[in-house]
């Protein structure tokens, strides 16, 4: 199809200039349901970005739709603060029963504010509080937000540059395979860790993504989160799992971490804990790290009652009998066979393929081609972004829901794109 640009005046002149996903995708959308949106003018669009992971269940689920429009139309609590309410009741005693007791996870869950940098700044003081210590490690290429205290354990040089104030108190370590497989793992966070003159301070805790969504999907082995998970326990650092974007089933298990079988101190979850893209995010820790004071970190949107209530609806409907992990595995071969064929199809340096799940990255050699394969998958009828510190990697995050027969043509219409851009 042939999409001609719509006009944008008002977004243009009176929307600020860090609006950024707009510009990759000309068009005013107007309605959403499923694995489709459409825009005003009735062009049809695959989504494959899910609004970024927050939509793991699609737009408009209806299941969930239905849970929403009965809670509003009984005048059900809208804006609770921390109170207790009858939304927030369902929404524990699900979580409770359909995944942390049958995962056999302690953990206590707070409701930091809305966002996913509200949860990891929670999880960031709080590590702090409990270990009467300063310096958090990260890793490079990490994303873990924008706020300061997020940024600094964020590897990404444009991002931080945006702070404007110098980021304090974080320090890198390699990632998983950062070092070509040069290095063992961990020799250099251990060695700096146990010498007195490594001039690293001793840290309050690790924070990880076990995918990099935003650094470029990459993939931390089962076997390389294990032994970080080791080394946090025997240097007496608590270990923080980021699993914002990769959390609640994108990559087959619920927690994206249950497939190297570590318990992490700490968790953070996001986007789709609603499951509809209401705002909503959760800090979960350990009982014995519980030493808040009331009040200590707080935020006025923590208390999103209709998030709750389609996030019981979501956790009820998809996590209850354990098909959600098995359709999602298939459809991740689904998309590897796919990607595979396009690796093989390839012309010169074939590109990097990665991913577990429903979360993929294509690499390709030349930098810049990954923004010029969404852009003509755009064109096409698909929503792709682009990730990596230079935009260098295709990266599709369809929903879970989405049927065999969209990710098929999603992934023909990728195909397209790739061969029309070489």
């Amino acid at each position: 199809m042939t999409i001609t640009p719509p006009a944008l005046s008002v977004f243009e002149t009176l929307e600020s200039e860090v609006r950024s996903y707009c510009r990759s995708w000309p068009a005013v959308f107007d309605r959403a349901q499923g694995a489709r949106l459409t825009d005003e003018d009735g062009h049809t669009y695959l989504d494959f970005f899910a609004g970024a992971g927050s939509l793991n269940y699609g737009h408009n689920n209806p299941v969930l739709k239905r849970a929403l429009i009965d809670y509003i139309e009984r005048d059900g609590i809208t804006h609770g603060l921390d109170m207790a309410t009858t939304a927030k009741r369902a929404f524990l005693e699900a979580f409770q029963n359909v995944v942390l007791r049958p995962r056999d996870l302690p953990y206590k869950v707070m409701f930091p504010g809305p966002t996913g940098t509200n949860a990891v700044e929670a999880a960031l003081k709080l590590a702090r509080k409990v270990k009467g210590r300063e310096s958090i490690v990260s890793f490079t290429n990490a994303f873990h937000g924008m706020s300061l205290g997020s940024l600094a354990v964020t590897g990404n040089a444009f991002k931080r540059a945006g702070a404007g104030i110098p980021l304090v108190h974080g320090t890198p370590m390699p990632f998983d395979n950062y070092l070509d497989g040069q290095t063992p793992d961990f020799l250099w966070f251990e060695r700096l860790l146990e010498d007195q003159g490594s001039g690293l301070n001793k840290p309050a805790a690790v924070i990880v993504e076990t995918i990099q969504g935003e650094g470029g999907i990459n993939v931390a082995n089962p076997e390389w989160l294990r032994a970080l998970a080791d080394l946090c326990h025997r240097q007496d650092m608590l270990l923080i799992v980021d699993d914002i974007q990769m959390g609640c089933g994108r990559t087959g298990a619920f927690f994206s971490f249950e497939e190297a079988g570590i318990t992490p101190d700490i968790v953070t979850l996001s986007k789709s804990i609603s499951g509809y893209g209401l705002p909503m995010s959760l800090c979960l820790f350990n009982p014995e790290l519980d030493v808040w004071e009331p009040g200590e970190h707080n935020g006025t949107f923590r208390g999103n009652n209709p998030a709750f209530v389609t996030a019981a609806a979501a956790l009820n409907t998809y996590w209850a009998d354990g098909q959600m992990e098995k359709q999602t595995l298939a459809r991740g071969e689904q998309v590897e066979r796919a990607l595979r064929a396009i690796q093989s199809e390839s012309t010169g340096t074939p590109p990097d393929i990665r991913g577990r799940g429903l979360v993929w990255g294509v690499e390709f050699a030349d930098k810049n081609r990954a923004s010029a394969v969404c852009a003509r998958a755009f064109e096409l009828g698909l929503l792709l972004e682009t990730s990596g510190p230079q935009s260098e990697v295709v990266k599709l995050l369809p929903p879970l829901t989405v049927t065999p027969e969209e990710l098929d043509e999603g992934l023909r219409t990728l195909a397209r794109a790739v061969r029309e851009t070489a």
